[in-house]
């Protein structure tokens, strides 16, 4: 049978996208199968790299403050979010999030890809569209 486990925010680990996350849920903390779930702080200027997930899909909660997403297969549309707001990222579409504000963002951040950076891919051609 399996086991029900609980974690809290603590440990961290710098993603490809260019951010640092708390450990989650993930096949490499629980042993997750088909999901991840992580807790995200953009820093006030942060800046992605514009990347994409392969094959997974993301959705992300706005805990508290506000981002900034460019997506779209030129970063060509423009999405701002604020606390309260659900965000989701169908698999293999481009983005870039930023915290344009003076004031931390936060977000839980659940994907489709147990490992969570294994479906990152980055998009370095498309980081000089985005202001």
């Amino acid at each position: 049978m399996a086991e029900c486990i609980k974690l809290r925010a603590g440990g961290r680990y710098h993603g490809k996208q260019g951010f640092d996350y708390f450990e989650g849920i993930a096949k490499q903390t629980v042993g997750a199968q088909r999901i991840c779930m992580h807790l995200l702080t953009v820093p006030p200027g942060g800046r992605a790299k514009a990347h994409k997930h392969d094959t997974h899909e993301t959705a992300i909660y706005v805990l508290s403050g506000a981002a900034v997403m460019y997506w779209g297969p030129r970063l060509e549309h423009r999405m701002e979010t604020v606390a309260g707001d659900m965000i989701y990222i169908p698999a293999d579409v481009p983005h870039l999030p930023f915290n344009p504000g003076d004031t931390p963002a936060v977000a839980v951040i659940a994907r489709t890809d147990p490992n969570e950076q294994e479906s990152v891919t980055l998009l370095p051609h498309l980081e000089a569209l985005v202001p």
